[in-house]
């Protein structure tokens, strides 16, 4: 399914979850999967497509070997929105919701403008209504009964949506990302640990890479400069730090996205639109549904299994938590599917109730390994499958990308017995439709683990027990 990621590059509006690209008039929602292949193989490594350094014979495929174009450019036919590229109708491609441009700059300026206007027609209609109420009230002699308690009585028990948002909201941040060149967006993140570990999406961070400007502020309007410590591209996981940390930081508590049902309630915190601090609500609407996305420039893809929610997620919620109905985190939202309608006159892309967050579990793990070493770790099997479009499952390349061998040498696919031209449909209990779909589900796996792969060759079934291999980094 396609969704799109709040992009790091310039855009208008605030950075958010990863939406497919809007496409300039994209026909109806339906979610079409894009043609053409993400170019990345079953260990993370990114395929080298015509026109790039160190060309891949055949575009779609990707390596084992290590490959310095990594990641590959996302599905030419996937448009992906932020800011608005054209999106298709779905698919897989999914682009990163581009963040919004300082205030009174670009698109993101029209944004915030028409929204204030929309604000104050509401107000004035309001004022206009109560005049007339209480002009009529006193022709009429008509009287209006009052509650006896305002709402700061109200009992809220902590399993209500207002108390767990009570609750988690302060150990929220709104996480404000800026380039040396001036460009960034606006995401959000959640307290880690009490050392000031804030985790949040890699496309929300991306712009204060190298040498950028980073900052994070709680809803009591304290703000804190900050660093990143790692960021994990093809998870679209980062981690960053907060610069003389205050004492009292609330990690929030983190449940088990494994044990997630669909039908769950969820509530999600992000600032959609740089509307720090909103509470939304909804369900889980899928599990493991299979979700590519890239920051729209077209030089990176990420790959995940994601937790499906219709709570309303938008640009700018990217990297904020999404919570079950005790208050414990179960991902991190990260993307969105849109109609390619970006509303409020900027082109960019809204909620339509298909958005996806990133398994805590497997963001736990990738958060540790980036605070402890600084560099993500991926599982991978060894070998390089096409990433072209299919439902058939993932096959084994004749090639690897650059000349490589499509089966890594001594690796744990050539160990478990599989060759060039094998078609996986199987990862455990877990059905492989395509290249991205076994990518993702690899990843959601640590290295040493060992899964049994279900593959067809020549027209038969047989089965093979896979020791996953690491390797460190994106690049």
């Amino acid at each position: 399914m396609s969704t799109e990621n709040e992009g790091t590059a310039v855009p208008p509006a605030p950075s958010a979850p990863p939406v497919p690209v809007d496409a300039p008039a994209a026909p109806a929602p339906q979610a079409q999967a894009p043609q053409g292949p993400y170019g990345q193989d079953a260990q993370g490594q990114a395929p080298q497509g015509p026109g790039a350094s160190g060309d891949a014979p055949h575009p779609g495929v990707s390596s084992s070997a290590p490959d310095p174009s990594w990641p590959p450019p996302p599905p030419p036919t996937a448009p992906y929105g932020d800011g608005g590229s054209g999106s298709g109708p779905g698919g897989w491609g999914s682009s990163y919701q581009q963040p919004a441009p300082k205030s009174g700059r670009g698109r993101g300026g029209l944004v915030a403008a028409v929204l204030v206007a929309a604000l104050v027609a509401g107000g004035m209609g309001g004022g206009l209504g109560y005049v007339l109420a209480k002009d009529n009230d006193e022709s009429t002699g008509s009287t209006t009964v009052s509650a006896s308690t305002n709402g700061g009585d109200v009992k809220r028990d902590p399993g209500t949506t207002a108390g767990v948002a009570a609750k988690a909201l302060p150990s929220t941040v709104t996480i404000e990302a800026e380039s040396t060149s001036g460009e960034g967006g606006t995401g959000t993140g959640f307290v880690f640990d009490k050392q000031g570990h804030i985790v949040t999406n890699n496309h929300v961070v991306a712009d204060a890479v190298d040498g950028g400007k980073l900052t994070a502020t709680f809803p009591t309007g304290k703000k804190y400069d900050a660093e990143v410590v790692g960021h994990a591209q093809g998870y679209d996981v980062a981690v960053i730090k907060l610069k003389n940390a205050p004492s009292d930081l609330k990690p929030l508590t983190l449940g088990d996205s494994d044990k997630v049902a669909v039908g769950d309630s969820t509530i999600a915190i992000g600032a959609p639109f740089g509307l720090s601090d909103t509470v939304t609500t909804g369900i889980i609407s899928a599990k493991n549904r299979p979700v590519a996305s890239s920051d729209g420039s077209g030089s990176q893809a990420s790959y995940m299994s994601a937790l499906q929610t219709d709570a309303s997620i938008n640009p700018g919620n990217s990297g904020g938590p999404l919570l079950d109905a005790r208050g414990n985190v179960i991902g991190i939202n990260s993307a969105i599917q849109s109609t390619g309608n970006g509303g409020f006159g900027t082109g960019q892309s809204g909620s339509i109730g298909l958005g996806f967050a990133i398994p805590i579990n497997q963001a736990k793990y990738v958060a540790q390994e980036l605070i402890k070493n600084g560099k993500p770790v991926y599982a991978k099997i060894g070998a390089s499958v096409s990433l072209d479009d299919s439902s058939d499952g993932a096959q084994i390349t004749d090639q690897g990308a650059g000349g490589a061998a499509p089966v890594e040498p001594g690796g744990p696919a050539a160990k478990a017995g599989l060759k060039p031209g094998d078609v996986i449909i199987k990862l455990d209990d877990r059905v492989i439709d395509s290249g991205p779909t076994l990518i993702g589900e690899i990843w959601t796996h640590q290295p040493g683990d060992k899964v049994t792969i279900t593959y067809e060759r020549g027209g038969k079934q047989r089965t093979a027990e896979v020791t996953l291999g690491s390797r460190v980094g994106d690049n």
